[in-house]
């Protein structure tokens, strides 16, 4: 019986001990991670976060008439951000009636497919469009063009992706080739009406504080935070790009 006991005083003892070595690295992380959400907290509350999602997206922007475009997928289908890039190249290839329209994306043949027929709905004839199923990352996306498509590389190439992936995006495809490739961000297109409306007219309790009138408070900082996320994402990526020479 006293073997036991000892065993679990011994146990205890280690555990006191793995506690207190750790206790000023859990200290420390918890004023990091409480440092870091108050910042964020007070930077949703100014136009920061717009301004870095914005010149990740207007970085490399086309400024001429592209003989070709490139969506470049990952989202999978039916999502917010394939469909958005799918309306823009669509829109882009209809003022470009003669660009082929290379769409480039995982293999995975069923979300191909939609892609193909959403590109179709939107008027892009069949023959335009030019599948090529290969690249789980940027970097390997922009190789397969090369070596599908060699003849694009001295051609003026226009890159479909969201906004945030502009910038590493364009400067993965110039580092393997693509001298004069750039970018056509897939933005969101904004609302310009008014969403006020009348708290109590609704049922709003009267001891619920009244937002309805304060379209910051119940949209834009939130959408600020998610805006937060996405470059801090981004930033990460570039910066292992970076470390890996691909941009």
């Amino acid at each position: 019986m006293s073997t036991w006991r000892d065993v679990g005083n011994t146990v205890l003892m280690l555990l006191r001990w793995a506690f207190g070595l750790m206790k000023p690295v859990f200290r420390a992380f918890l004023l990091f991670s409480g440092g870091l959400l108050l910042i964020m907290v007070a930077l949703a509350c100014t136009r920061l976060p717009f301004d870095a999602h914005r010149a990740l997206g207007l970085w490399g922007e086309c400024t001429k008439a592209p003989k070709a475009i490139v969506v470049l997928g990952g989202s999978g289908m039916p999502s917010g951000p394939e469909l958005l890039r799918l309306q823009h190249a669509a829109a882009l290839a209809q003022v470009i009636a003669d660009a082929p329209v290379m769409v480039v994306h995982p293999p995975d043949t069923g979300v191909m497919r939609l892609m193909i027929a959403e590109l179709m709905l939107r008027g892009v004839p069949r023959g335009r469009i030019h599948p090529l199923l290969h690249g789980a990352n940027t970097r390997e996306q922009a190789l397969a063009v090369r070596t599908a498509f060699p003849g694009l590389a001295g051609s003026s190439v226009a890159l479909v992706t969201a906004p945030e992936n502009m910038y590493r995006s364009v400067r993965t495809f110039r580092k393997v080739g693509f001298s004069a490739v750039c970018g056509e961000p897939a933005w969101d297109n904004p609302m310009f009406i008014d969403l006020d409306y009348a708290h109590r007219r609704i049922g709003g309790k009267v001891w619920v504080p009244d937002v309805s009138q304060d379209t910051g408070m119940r949209y834009t900082f939130w959408n600020y935070l998610k805006l937060e996320i996405t470059c801090l994402r981004e930033y990460a990526a570039i910066a292992y790009y970076w470390l890996n020479d691909w941009i």
